[in-house]
């Protein structure tokens, strides 16, 4: 599997520090048109690797990492960046290429990368070749549960803010209560005026008939784009919908690799949304950003966006990264030390090496959501890798 970045800097790993959290919750329960996170906040852990000369690289992560890449590369041995990548791609594969176990794997890469930049003393944006230290970024929330006076609130606040769009929830009651979308989308259209860029995500929630008929009921308040309002997967429905449905169209937050972008562009995606803790490869976020550059469509990126933000600097103005408050505020609140966030953009600090993000271990420990630590040692390790997964 031919990664985006070919550096061959070998690394040995020497330790990995992962701490376990306890739910994390939000501001508020949250909800869209197909369930989505209730109380709390999709947080299951944090990992440290280290490397032999002391470079670490730190990411958000499910427990999989300890299972499923610990034992890979806790073993003292000396590869390139590239032949672990290759490595582990290809020792994960029967989990299946849009599995749980390929998106640890992406966050592994990060914290291969971040180790390297580390090493350089270099910001991992700047190590990847940034050249400013921010990135763009829209604001998304707007849960279902909201009231009508509540998603307004939030809307026009996040304009205030700096943000020039904004995005909300649809597909109340599972779909069916069209006219509560419709209406909140005049109430907000009214809110934050004519210039104001806003978004609708329906979460898959609609067959193509269905997310045609609600398009036709929205067009007067003139979305910027129209986000996943059928299944992702469905891309012969998606080529029915491109061909009727008169406004743009996002998908991408569900996939894992950048192959399926392509299919994307042939069936008409007007905008390509890769997810940052779902990728398989962080090199796959410029790959797509490529992709869209090269057929003139429109491209963000989401998912935890302080981490993200490493991404972003390597994007345009016009290339932006969704901050998911609802979402990521509670995971910023988790952190010592994260990108600040000002007038529409998200400011990297240029003194800090390697990950743009530190956990806060102390505030953690006081208030609970810290429930354990574990350590793995290289020289000490004797958990065997196996694929115990459906076949």
């Amino acid at each position: 599997m031919k990664n985006y970045f070919t550096f061959d800097q070998k690394i040995v790993f020497s330790k990995a520090v992962y701490y376990d959290l306890n739910p994390v919750r939000g501001k508020r329960t949250w909800r869209d048109a197909t369930g989505g996170f209730g109380d709390f906040v999709p947080l299951q852990g944090w990992i440290e690797v280290y490397d032999t000369e002391g470079a670490c690289g730190r990411t958000f992560c499910s427990s999989g990492m300890l299972d499923n890449i610990l034992p890979l590369v806790m073993t003292g041995e000396s590869r390139t960046y590239h032949e672990w990548y290759h490595y582990l791609y290809w020792k994960l594969r029967n989990f299946g290429f849009q599995s749980g176990q390929i998106c640890d794997l992406g966050q592994f890469d990060r914290i291969m990368l971040e180790i390297m930049a580390e090493r350089e003393q270099k910001p991992l944006h700047r190590f990847l070749g940034a050249e400013k230290d921010w990135a763009a970024i829209y604001k998304g929330g707007g849960s279902l549960l909201l009231t009508d006076a509540e998603l307004v609130d939030d809307m026009t606040r996040y304009v205030r803010e700096g943000n020039t769009t904004v995005k909300f929830k649809v597909g109340s009651d599972w779909g069916r209560d069209m006219d509560r979308d419709v209406e909140r989308l005049r109430l907000v259209r009214e809110a934050v005026g004519p210039d104001i860029g806003i978004a609708v995500d329906g979460n898959q929630v609609w067959e193509v008939e269905d997310a045609l008929r609600f398009a036709d009921k929205i067009r007067k308040y003139e979305p910027e784009w129209f986000e996943e309002p059928i299944h992702s997967h469905d891309m012969n429905g998606i080529r029915a919908l491109r061909e009727r449905v008169g406004m743009k169209l996002g998908f991408g937050e569900s996939i894992r690799n950048a192959f399926a972008f392509e299919t994307y562009v042939e069936k008409g995606v007007d905008h390509l949304m890769p997810l940052v803790g779902r990728v398989s490869a962080m090199g796959d976020l410029l790959k797509i950003r490529d992709l869209a550059r090269s057929h003139g469509l429109m491209f963000s990126s989401g998912g935890t966006v302080w981490q993200n933000a490493s991404f972003g600097a390597l994007y345009r103005e016009d290339e932006r990264l969704e901050h998911h408050e609802p979402m990521t505020q509670p995971m910023g609140e988790c952190l010592s030390v994260k990108p600040e966030e000002r007038d529409g953009r998200l400011y990297l600090h240029p003194d800090l090496y390697g990950s743009p993000v530190r956990l806060d271990v102390e505030k953690l420990e006081r208030n609970g959501t810290l429930d354990s630590i574990k350590i793995v040692h290289a020289s000490q390790n004797n958990k065997t890798f196996a694929v115990r997964a459906s076949y």
